[in-house]
């Protein structure tokens, strides 16, 4: 990828369009923003997978963040929590719980961080 600096913040444009970053959310993403997302995103996204490949079927997926930062330390992230609604008949929540762990063991974006950033998940079946 390659980022063009604009007036405030920087952009870029991929085949889904163009994303602009900026450190003020009133010109784009702050760059906080695409970190949770990408680390939420990816692990909902492997967790899928892995009931997808363990035959458990959902109708749906939400999932919700909160984010921690240490503003002392440049306002670095230091806790995501992750948490997922998930929706379907006759779910096995110890099932649910162990892909949910597999699927953090399995996702490049937490694995990434993992030494960096405390990553908390939970769920709650709908």
């Amino acid at each position: 990828m390659e980022f063009k600096m604009k007036e405030v913040g920087f952009h870029t444009t991929t085949e889904y369009g163009e994303l602009h970053v900026a450190g003020d959310e009133a010109y784009g993403y702050r760059p906080y923003q695409l970190m949770v997302a990408s680390i939420a995103v990816c692990s909902g996204g492997v967790l899928r997978k892995i009931l997808t490949k363990k035959r458990i079927e959902i109708d749906d997926m939400t999932i919700a963040t909160k984010v921690e930062r240490i503003e002392a330390e440049a306002n670095r992230i230091e806790k995501i929590h992750i948490h997922y609604r998930i929706k379907g008949n006759n779910l096995n929540p110890n099932k649910i719980q162990q892909s949910i762990e597999l699927a953090s063991k399995n996702c490049p974006m937490a694995q990434s961080v993992k030494e960096s950033i405390k990553i908390e998940e939970t769920f709650e079946l709908i």
